[in-house]
């Protein structure tokens, strides 16, 4: 049977009742000029006919090569008429089942809740879920909160960081940081098949955004020359307050305000004159850290008032809780430090570099030590795998030096073992 016998031109002008194209391949046209695919083929001895669709479905090209499939399927015993059902069948069921999957896939917004919900446990305090809860709320939810998470592209990203990218750089960068976890950790709980984050920054947004280190220095704490932190020291030592007595306390043994201020006396033994700031309330919460606490210390200490239903060493106006945090910093600005102050621009956190300087510059003590005595963690990984012991009697030996240098009013002397380590 010769085919192919329709052109797009006769298709076109066509008017009303059948046309063979060949193969059992018709095109039917009616009065109302609707048109029509047909096919006619034999399955099992015997003719039969099934539509194909209309011509707004299918053209010319297309009619012929859907009627070349099912001839096909004729030829070798399958009934076109079921095979197509059952594909019909599966794609619904197909469809179906994308649709149920999509349905359970969570907004960003939503993702962003649950993802804080489930990590904020062991974030270091409830500070930083706030700064989550606030960033993300500023920035991008405003953007792509409503959208679905799998149709959050790149270019809703980049409107979201282009615009605080130079001029919030810090913060930018804590928002892009975020929403990549939070992307990660959904399409880990989802099973999403596309696993492009449009949030990467490696490889992906780094080729787009400037990197921040080349838009902004980073700033570190002001620290005073550890030259001046005696003539500091005696000032502070006139004043009264639990701020200068907890300032005093974090000065001497070179601890992180947050730490020093969290203090309980349940932390502390003064027998054996060692403070063990327990695991959760360390930088990092890597390990609990002792602190040694040198004969100065114990001295302010032994002058602090205990205040019944407060466990803390400095505590604060609040019932049961510490000084603010803002309250040593508020001190040195009554002592004209900080900010634009006359004295210098220094903050309670650069005690930690002024102690820093002093150990490096005029002491012999091993730079081990004196990081340890920070608290800082051991870079190398091998090394860090491999120590197990904190130093402890070194650093009893460089906390009581550094007490001596910065704070000599009790006129103590070092022990043969302290001199060692000195100039």
């Amino acid at each position: 049977m010769p085919i192919y016998k329709l052109s797009e031109r006769k298709i076109k002008h066509a008017a009303p009742g059948t046309y063979a194209d060949g193969g059992g391949l018709t095109l039917r046209v009616s009065k109302n000029h609707q048109k029509r695919w047909s096919l006619r083929f034999t399955y099992d001895g015997k003719q039969h006919e099934m539509g194909l669709g209309s011509l707004r479905d299918l053209n010319l090209e297309q009619a012929r090569a859907i009627s070349g499939k099912y001839r096909a399927m004729a030829k070798e015993g399958i009934d076109p008429r079921i095979a197509r059902a059952q594909a019909r069948e599966k794609n619904r069921q197909t469809s179906k089942n994308i649709k149920k999957h999509l349905a359970t896939i969570p907004t960003f917004t939503s993702a962003a809740a649950r993802h804080i919900r489930t990590y904020r446990c062991g974030w270091d305090n409830h500070k930083h879920a706030k700064q989550w809860i606030r960033t993300l709320k500023t920035y991008a939810c405003p953007l792509i909160g409503h959208k679905p998470i799998h149709m959050i592209t790149t270019q809703d990203i980049i409107a979201i960081l282009k615009p605080i990218w130079l001029s919030k750089t810090e913060t930018a960068k804590r928002v892009q940081a975020r929403i990549e976890n939070i992307f990660d950790s959904c399409h880990s709980a989802h099973e999403l098949h596309d696993h492009h984050n449009p949030a990467r920054w490696r490889h992906h947004l780094d080729n787009v955004l400037p990197r921040p280190t080349k838009i902004k220095t980073v700033k570190h704490h002001p620290a005073m020359p550890y030259t001046q932190v005696p003539m500091f020291m005696a000032e502070l030592a006139t004043k009264r307050s639990t701020s200068a007595c907890a300032l005093q306390f974090l000065i001497l043994t070179a601890t992180r305000t947050s730490e020093a201020l969290h203090a309980t006396w349940d932390e502390i033994d003064l027998d054996q004159e060692t403070w063990t700031i327990p695991q959760e309330r360390m930088k990092g919460q890597l390990r609990e850290h002792r602190v040694p606490l040198s004969r100065q210390a114990i001295t302010v200490l032994r002058a602090l008032p205990r205040i019944k239903g407060n466990p803390y060493l400095f505590p604060g106006a609040r019932k049961g809780r510490p000084l603010s945090t803002m309250a040593l910093l508020q001190l040195m600005r009554k002592m004209r430090y900080g900010t634009k102050g006359e004295k210098g621009h220094y903050v309670p956190h650069g005690f930690r570099s002024s102690f820093r300087d002093w150990a490096g510059e005029v002491t012999h003590y091993p730079s081990d030590v004196v990081e340890m005595a920070l608290a800082h963690t051991i870079k190398n990984k091998v090394e860090a795998a491999y120590r197990r012991g904190d130093l402890f009697e070194k650093r009893r030996h460089l906390m009581q030096a550094w007490a001596n240098e910065i704070d000599p009013r009790l006129e103590l002397t070092l022990d043969p073992t302290e001199r060692k380590y000195n100039k």
